[in-house]
């Protein structure tokens, strides 16, 4: 169905409103007072009827009265009342300006709104603002003028801030949006009805908080493939627990792993209301950088190094043009210019020595963006300096950042800079900071196109081994793998780990070490013991037996000094790992609530927390984003070649990440992890140490749901035979099939494409495709067909093209228990059953994720359609809102 389904509440065409005032008196609360006055303010071109709760007259006389839209601002007591009313009028959406409604009120208006399909915000909302239709439902104070962004924020103190903000400095809206903490319609909903509205080009959100990870994230990294999403969040809680397990879940915050999903989700995170706007309008501008290196221009030197100061700072590389474009450049330029690092045109810089520079920056493959930087000099206009950058940046093909300094003197200036839409800043660092945000928004939108499978290609692990070991210790009512256990769980996903023996005496710990060669290391195993050096349960390089029972009874004692009480097994023995010239890593699990398993990476070792080194990544990991996750470690820096040590196998690495990403995937009872130290060098790496935290599966787990990121349904790849001879595979659709689904919708027959989309679209357009390829498969599905030809090529070989010839989706409906489907087969293989075939195969998909409906539109004139669905089972209804569609349904 082409509309949204929150049209109604965001793009109504009429509205109904409840405030209680009558025969034109007074509203009795401040916020139908606001709503009547914002209401009068503007120039919705629809319908708005007051109704009152106590109005006299028939069922039959309200429904005249119907609309898409109801606006309740009305006592507490009376609003439960008005809500019915709208429901039985049969409004499709309503909206409760209120405040301090009592949660047990709240809850009687949720059940009231999904007994009748109402979609509800609010209450506790200050509304919405449409500003293009003219549309002032909030309690928000006046109007925001009309623009690209669009605004959703958990806070209604913070949204009558930022319009007032954004109204003194000419920021304009396409919607904005407060949800309140008690609504119905929520965060993921909004999100949603934003990334598909056509007047929105970015958005922002202000977050507090989040009910459901894996609904967020699906309508975030959905809404962030179509358009920019920049968000802001408050309540930044300090790392680290108290009661945590191992170093992983000490020294990771539930904000790090915050500013790792959004990461993943490919948005962008700021941290003020100003910077929310500076990234918003860079990510709206013309051109994107494709990396993080920034050419400065200035034309002084001052202004120039804190420009390059601040990129450092925030991870930015400051682009230093090739030797050929500085020879070229140079002859442009005055006596006084200087190209080292940043582009210094001198105190006496003309508009063509700035255009000089733009051209050079632009044809240069070493800069990503240009940032020029403009001071006040005597004798020298800033105006004509901000012309002279406006008209070269249509000629330089990315993105141009300004930073015209001052006040009074180059106002005037700046004008000329937004007019053509080139960001501007006041200072430098804040220009800087700008494109920073695009700089990352680049990078997340690569994390975001990565959909692995739970299982990589490395050889197939132990998986029904690793669980049997994990029902044993829960049987035992323990939720603490010992060493031997932990490193036994480690072999079952094809980890390398040292040899570990467990010795329950002295004369045990001998034998074994003289089995395992010398030298050895010992450490105690105790269920009790978190961290077994700061108790003395660690001992490396015991080098005799007469050492290692010394040792082990010295430890024992130690152990049972610092800790008293503590349940000591034994003490285990392991050979030391040899690897002279090996670097000290940790790979761990922590579990967040919401977000669920985050893999974590950094430097090992004992001073772990004091280091505090941790990148983190949520699972599911391919080699991408395993690759990134250590690049984003500040022990990467280490594991490069240094002072003669050869630099370390970052494959073997990557290897033990992935391993770990399919032990989160595969073993939802893991709650915490660490690995450390990982001792890894140019040979490989092997796991010294390891202990593993688990406690009993939610009994909801199921297809992956303790992930906040579905992994990508692998398992449900089919081939099948063609009519005719030749196979066909049926799989979920990747966001890298674009093209191919672009090419497939070319080839279709004008009726096939207007069957399919109700449109004369001859293709794609960019954000539908983006949105038909990227799909996060919990909430949807496609699958396509695909077939494969060979054809052999002028070296004797064979060349394999594949290409889309079949398509099928569904989309799950708010009420999560139904779906809609859609279904389009290439002109040249109907009638062959591959039409069949793929609703069967979306039907079965649909029923192994409990829903317990699928239904879908169709053109009243495609009876090849209407056959079909009659023969697979559905029945076809007549659909009352549009005559030309038919309503075809099916129990699953």
């Amino acid at each position: 169905m082409d509309k949204h389904y929150l049209t109604p509440l965001f793009n109504p065409s009429s509205i109904v409103v409840f405030t209680g005032a009558r025969d034109g008196g007074e509203a009795p609360t401040p916020y139908g007072r606001a709503l009547l006055a914002a209401l009068k303010a503007g120039a919705f071109a629809g319908p708005v009827t007051t109704l009152d709760i106590g109005m006299s007259g028939t069922l039959a006389d309200l429904a005249q009265s119907r609309a898409d839209l109801a606006i309740i601002a009305l006592p507490h007591d009376q609003i439960a009342a008005a809500l019915e009313v709208a429901g039985r009028i049969r409004c499709r959406a309503a909206l409760v300006l209120s405040s301090g409604l009592p949660a047990s009120d709240c809850g009687e208006l949720l059940a009231i709104a999904k007994r009748h399909g109402v979609h509800l915000l609010g209450p506790n909302s200050q509304g919405f603002q449409r500003p293009h239709l003219q549309l002032n439902a909030s309690a928000s104070g006046a109007l925001a003028n009309p623009g690209p962004l669009g605004l959703i924020s958990q806070s209604g103190a913070l949204t009558a801030s930022i319009l007032d903000w954004a109204g003194a400095n000419g920021v304009g809206f396409s919607a904005v949006i407060s949800l309140g903490p008690n609504t119905s319609v929520d965060l993921p909903q909004a999100l949603d009805f934003l990334a598909n509205d056509g007047s929105t080009q970015s958005i922002l959100v202000y977050m507090e908080g989040i009910r459901q990870a894996r609904r967020f994230m699906s309508a975030l990294r959905a809404s962030a493939y179509a358009k920019p999403v920049v968000v802001m969040k408050a309540g930044r809680k300090p790392a680290g627990s108290k009661v945590a397990l191992t170093h992983s879940a000490a020294i990771v915050g539930s904000d790090d792993v915050f500013e790792a999903a959004l990461r993943r989700a490919g948005a962008v995170r700021v941290r003020s209301f100003t910077q929310l706007f500076s990234a918003a309008k860079c990510l709206a501008s013309r051109y994107r950088p494709v990396g993080k290196r920034l050419a400065i221009i200035t034309n002084g030197g001052g202004p120039g190094v804190l420009a390059a100061d601040w990129a450092n700072e925030i991870g930015l590389d400051v682009a230093t043009l090739s030797e050929a474009s500085r020879a070229a450049l140079a002859p442009q330029l005055s006596s006084q210019a200087s190209m080292s690092t940043v582009i210094d045109l001198g105190e006496e810089a003309l508009p063509e020595h700035y255009r000089a520079a733009l051209l050079a920056c632009g044809s240069d493959s070493a800069a990503d963006g240009v940032l020029a930087i403009y001071s006040p000099k005597v004798d020298i206009d800033p105006i004509e300096v901000a012309r002279c950058v406006a008209d070269t940046f249509r000629q330089v093909g990315k993105p141009v950042i300004a930073n015209w300094m001052g006040d009074t003197r180059v106002r005037a200036a700046r004008d000329v800079l937004s007019s053509a839409t080139i960001p501007s800043f006041r200072t430098p660092e804040s220009a800087v900071d700008a494109f920073g945000s695009i700089a990352n928004f680049y990078r997340n939108q690569q994390l975001l196109q990565q959909t692995p499978p739970p299982l990589s290609t490395l050889g197939k692990p132990d998986t029904e081994g690793a669980r049997l070991l994990i029902e044993s210790v829960l049987a035992e009512r323990r939720k603490v793998l010992t060493e031997m256990e932990s490193k036994a769980l480690l072999a079952a996903f094809h980890i390398p780990v040292t040899r570990t023996m467990l010795a329950r005496n002295a004369n045990e710990a001998m034998l074994i070490a003289a089995q395992l060669g010398y030298p050895v290391a010992l450490k105690i195993d105790s269920p009790d013991v978190s961290h077994k050096s700061d108790v003395q349960g660690v001992a490396l390089n015991v080098m005799t037996a007469t050492q290692v029972r010394d040792t082990y009874n010295d430890m024992l004692a130690a152990v049972s000094r610092v800790q008293p009480g503590a349940r000591i097994n034994g003490v285990t023995i392991q050979p030391m790992s040899g690897k002279r010239r090996g670097r000290e890593i940790y790979i761990g699990l922590t579990t967040d609530d919401p977000f669920g398993p985050v893999i974590t990476f950094g430097a090992g070792g004992t001073m772990i927390e004091l280091i505090a080194d941790r990148s983190m990544e949520l699972p599911p990991l391919n080699q991408f984003l395993a690759h990134r996750l250590i690049e984003r470690s500040r022990v990467s820096e280490m594991l490069a070649e240094w002072r003669g040590t050869p630099a370390a196998d970052l494959e073997a690495i990557e290897h033990i990440l992935l391993r770990v990403s399919e032990m989160v995937c595969e073993l939802p009872q893991l709650r915490e992890m660490d690995i450390n130290p990982i001792i890894v060098d140019d040979h490989g790496a092997v796991a010294v140490d390891a202990r593993v935290v688990i406690d009993h599966a939610p009994p909801t787990v199921r297809d992956y749901n303790h992930l906040a990121i579905l992994p990508y349904p692998s398992a449900h790849e089919r081939e099948w035979p063609m009519k005719g001879g030749g196979l066909y595979t049926i799989r979920p659709i990747r966001p890298d099939d674009a093209d191919m689904l672009q090419t497939f919708v070319r080839g279709l027959s004008q009726e096939s494409r207007y069957f399919r989309f109700a449109s004369a679209m001859t293709e794609l357009p960019g954000r539908m495709l983006a949105r038909y390829t990227l799909i996060d498969y919990d909430r949807e599905m496609a699958l396509v067909a695909v077939h494969r030809h060979r054809e052999p090529d002028a070296d004797g070989g064979f060349t394999e093209t594949e290409r889309i010839i079949g398509v099928s989706r569904y989309i799950t409906n708010p009420d999560q228990t139904s779906c809609e489907f859609s279904l389009v087969v290439a002109d040249a293989l109907k009638g062959q059953g591959l039409g069949s075939r793929l609703m069967l195969s979306i039907m079965d998909f649909a029923r192994s994720k409990g829903l317990s409906e699928i239904d879908g539109l169709i053109l009243a004139n495609n009876p090849n359609m209407l056959r079909l669905m009659t023969s697979l089972g559905f029945a076809i209804h007549p659909f009352p809102e549009d005559p030309d569609f038919k309503l075809a349904t099916k129990p699953l």
